[in-house]
């Protein structure tokens, strides 16, 4: 159950998936970036959490192997024995499941958490263990989401979707200036009907400006390009024909990667397009350094994971079979992989091997076992362990592993 299968956000002024984002501006709900990120509401990502809530001590136990992974891999304590690693109970002091959506580093976290009383669910800033403080709180019953976090220069942004009294979906974006140590501040409510694909540049700050993706209201596939600036103000709007997704500032790649056909990368600023041409046999998603190839058998299942550069060339074999890619985003930092495979260990919710493909030592090292959830943002890596009153998170900053 990874981040990228299995905890996809979208949210918009209307009920939109990224399925039917794909099947409106990409003519197909077929494998790709939609059908990975559908989209959630209280229920999904921080519903297994808090499905699991209940007061209670954890007692808190490495899941790292300290022998060889099932396929012969080092361990994350024998590759890279400096990582900088954090591990946090799976609830906060006051007893509910806490979910985090963002690390700033190994041991400080924004997440979230029902309050005590079930009616409402906070948005929290915790330091490993201790009481979190309080961001900011939405009614219960107003289905909340939170998404599309990203931090620049002490600015956190994000989303939150609510639903309104005539049941249709209302978003804003917020922004938090982590220096000054003031209240979060609502940037704009004129959103236009946000995709998010659990990807790590699903909002990006740049320019003074924080930016997103909507679904334009037409016919023909067209993508809404909004930006607002980190001051709150007029929101700016460009609108791009096809359907697009943001990667890498200032990038763009084709909300139908993963599907296959050609992916395509479009600069913003330049206005270069990349095409990658993979064949019939392969479904690709890329970033502007790398892309990932899901190569399939004859019976159009998969038979193996490559990595490769937009133009096709140091393309290398990283994953048969049984492993497969763990987020939408490819190679994060430009170096690692992250991957899952079916595990031998845990219970039926965390049952994952966890592993990075290291493409600057061409080597895959196993991190932890028994693992259930994935995410990673700004290089940091987490996942959960455990269940009920054992449910713990673990964090690695994979900017560490050198």
């Amino acid at each position: 159950m990874t981040g990228d299968h299995g905890s996809g956000i979208a949210v918009g002024e209307k009920t939109e998936t990224t399925d039917g984002y794909a099947a409106r501006h990409a003519g197909s709900a077929a494998a790709g970036r939609h059908r990975r990120a559908a989209r959630l509401r209280f229920g999904g990502v921080i519903g297994l959490v808090v499905a699991l809530a209940a007061s209670g001590v954890l007692l808190l136990t490495s899941n790292t192997r300290h022998s060889r992974g099932a396929g012969g891999e080092q361990t994350l304590a024998e590759a890279w024995p400096r990582a900088k690693q954090g591990t946090l109970t799976g609830f906060v002091p006051d007893g509910p499941a806490y979910s985090p959506l963002y690390f700033f580093d190994v041991g400080t976290s924004v997440g979230t958490a029902p309050s005590q009383d079930g009616r409402y669910i906070r948005l929290l800033v915790r330091r490993g263990d201790g009481p979190p403080t309080e961001l900011h709180r939405l009614p219960y019953p107003d289905s909340p989401q939170f998404g599309g976090f990203t931090f620049a220069r002490d600015t956190l942004a994000w989303a939150e979707s609510t639903i309104g009294p005539d049941g249709r979906d209302v978003t804003r974006m917020w922004a938090l200036d982590r220096r000054s140590g003031g209240a979060p501040r609502a940037l704009t409510s004129d959103t236009g009907d946000v995709a998010f694909f659990n990807s790590d540049y699903d909002s990006v700050i740049a320019g003074g400006r924080l930016h997103w993706v909507a679904v334009a209201a037409s016919q023909e596939p067209v993508t809404e390009l909004r930006s607002v600036a980190l001051t709150g103000g007029p929101v700016s709007r460009r609108d791009l024909p096809g359907a697009w997704a943001m990667t890498r500032w200032p990038w763009l790649v084709s909300a139908g990667a993963g599907q296959a056909g050609p992916t395509r990368l479009h600069n913003l600023e330049s206005g270069k397009l990349v095409t990658v041409g993979g064949p019939a046999t392969e479904l690709d998603t890329c970033s502007p350094s790398w892309c990932r190839a899901l190569v399939l058998a004859g019976d159009g299942s998969p038979s193996r994971t490559d990595l490769m550069r937009p133009d096709g060339t140091d393309r290398r074999r990283i994953a048969g079979a049984t492993a497969t890619a763990a987020l939408i985003d490819v190679a994060v930092l430009d170096r690692f992989e992250v991957l899952t495979r079916a595990g031998q260990d845990g219970s039926p919710t965390s049952s994952q091997d966890l592993l990075l493909y290291d493409l600057k030592q061409r080597r895959t090292v196993l991190v932890a076992t028994a693992v259930g959830m994935v995410l990673c943002r700004a290089g940091m890596l987490w996942w959960s362990t455990g269940d009920n009153e054992a449910l713990a998170w673990h964090v690695l900053d994979l900017r560490t592993l050198r």
